[in-house]
């Protein structure tokens, strides 16, 4: 059992650290790694190498986001065989909903609880009002 949470711990922390690599060396903002590494995801599940991964690695391969990746991907093709076509559409969306929704309400549910703050208005400097 502790094998099994350090595979987790081991692949998840590499799949991290390849992106904390990408912020610090390149110009790439989070926002585009984050698109990169759920298309990667996908892209990699496509061609059948997500899977072996996530067979060996568990939760260290699907948590992060290549796995969000992974599970549209995986439901898209699950989607197809059980509507056709329109699978494509709606097969992504409805495998990830729980995630999603997850998502949503823990965000809500921080947004509660944490105090904001007012920014202050910027100086105008020689503009005139």
């Amino acid at each position: 059992m502790f094998w099994e949470y350090g595979k987790a711990f081991v692949v998840g922390g590499l799949i991290c650290l390849v992106g904390q690599i990408l912020i610090d060396k390149t110009k790439l903002t989070p926002a585009r790694i984050l698109v990169l590494f759920v298309t990667l995801g996908v892209v990699l599940t496509a061609v059948g190498l997500y899977g072996p991964l996530v067979d060996f690695a568990g939760a260290g391969a699907t948590v992060p986001l290549t796995g969000f990746g992974y599970t549209m991907a995986k439901g898209v093709v699950k989607a197809i065989q059980e509507q056709g076509i329109l699978g494509i559409l709606t097969g992504g969306v409805t495998a990830a909903a729980a995630g999603i929704a997850a998502a949503v309400f823990f965000g809500y549910l921080a947004a509660l609880v944490s105090k904001p703050s007012d920014k202050a208005e910027p100086k105008r400097v020689g503009c005139r009002e």
